[in-house]
Protein backbone atom coordinates (compact mmCIF):
# COMPACT_ATOMS: atom_id res chain seq x y z
CA UNK A 1 0.00 0.00 0.00
CA UNK A 2 1.07 3.42 -0.69
CA UNK A 3 0.88 6.75 1.53
CA UNK A 4 1.10 10.28 0.69
CA UNK A 5 3.15 11.35 3.90
CA UNK A 6 2.75 15.45 4.52
CA UNK A 7 5.27 17.00 7.22
CA UNK A 8 4.77 20.54 8.42
CA UNK A 9 7.79 21.31 10.04
CA UNK A 10 7.96 22.62 13.52
CA UNK A 11 9.22 26.65 14.19
CA UNK A 12 11.43 26.67 10.90
CA UNK A 13 13.12 23.10 11.66
CA UNK A 14 13.84 22.36 8.26
CA UNK A 15 17.65 23.08 9.03
CA UNK A 16 17.78 20.52 12.69
CA UNK A 17 15.19 18.10 10.23
CA UNK A 18 17.80 17.57 7.65
CA UNK A 19 20.73 17.82 10.30
CA UNK A 20 19.26 15.30 12.00
CA UNK A 21 19.13 12.82 8.66
CA UNK A 22 22.65 13.60 7.98
CA UNK A 23 23.69 12.30 11.28
CA UNK A 24 20.85 9.28 11.72
CA UNK A 25 19.32 8.93 7.95
CA UNK A 26 15.78 8.58 7.99
CA UNK A 27 15.17 5.99 10.94
CA UNK A 28 12.82 4.14 8.79
CA UNK A 29 11.86 0.82 10.41
CA UNK A 30 12.27 -2.89 8.78
CA UNK A 31 9.14 -2.96 6.41
CA UNK A 32 8.54 1.05 6.18
CA UNK A 33 9.74 1.57 2.48
CA UNK A 34 10.65 5.58 1.71
CA UNK A 35 9.86 5.66 -2.65
CA UNK A 36 10.46 9.69 -3.05
CA UNK A 37 10.31 13.11 -1.71
CA UNK A 38 9.66 16.24 -2.89
CA UNK A 39 9.86 19.48 -0.72
CA UNK A 40 7.97 23.39 -0.60
CA UNK A 41 9.96 26.42 -2.09
CA UNK A 42 9.72 27.67 1.40
CA UNK A 43 11.03 24.95 3.39
CA UNK A 44 8.21 24.32 5.64
CA UNK A 45 6.80 21.13 4.26
CA UNK A 46 7.90 17.88 3.18
CA UNK A 47 6.04 15.26 0.39
CA UNK A 48 6.90 12.07 0.97
CA UNK A 49 5.66 8.89 -1.25
CA UNK A 50 6.28 5.39 1.25
CA UNK A 51 5.11 2.31 0.92
CA UNK A 52 4.44 -0.50 3.75
CA UNK A 53 2.18 -3.99 4.21
CA UNK A 54 1.73 -2.43 7.93
CA UNK A 55 0.58 0.71 8.79
CA UNK A 56 1.37 0.42 12.04
CA UNK A 57 5.11 1.02 11.02
CA UNK A 58 4.68 4.65 10.58
CA UNK A 59 4.17 5.19 14.58
CA UNK A 60 8.00 4.16 15.79
CA UNK A 61 8.87 6.72 12.46
CA UNK A 62 6.85 9.49 13.56
CA UNK A 63 8.17 9.23 17.25
CA UNK A 64 11.59 10.05 16.23
CA UNK A 65 10.57 12.71 14.20
CA UNK A 66 8.04 14.33 16.08
CA UNK A 67 9.82 16.74 18.03
CA UNK A 68 10.65 18.50 14.73
CA UNK A 69 7.40 18.08 12.28
CA UNK A 70 3.66 17.21 12.53
CA UNK A 71 2.70 14.30 10.22
CA UNK A 72 -0.59 13.50 7.90
CA UNK A 73 -0.35 10.07 6.56
CA UNK A 74 -2.99 9.64 3.71
CA UNK A 75 -3.43 6.29 2.11
CA UNK A 76 -3.14 6.52 -1.89
CA UNK A 77 -3.31 5.30 -5.01
CA UNK A 78 -2.32 6.36 -8.52
CA UNK A 79 -4.43 8.43 -11.41
CA UNK A 80 -5.01 4.57 -13.01
CA UNK A 81 -5.82 2.58 -10.58
CA UNK A 82 -8.67 5.35 -9.16
CA UNK A 83 -9.44 5.53 -12.92
CA UNK A 84 -9.81 1.66 -12.64
CA UNK A 85 -12.45 1.81 -9.75
CA UNK A 86 -14.81 3.88 -12.52
CA UNK A 87 -14.28 1.80 -15.71
CA UNK A 88 -17.45 0.87 -16.86
CA UNK A 89 -15.99 -3.10 -16.64
CA UNK A 90 -15.05 -2.65 -12.58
Amino acid sequence: MRYMVIERFRDDSAADVYARAREHGRMLPEGLTYVDSWISEGFDRCFQVMETEDPALFESWIAAWRDLVDFEVVPVMTSAEAASHFSPNA
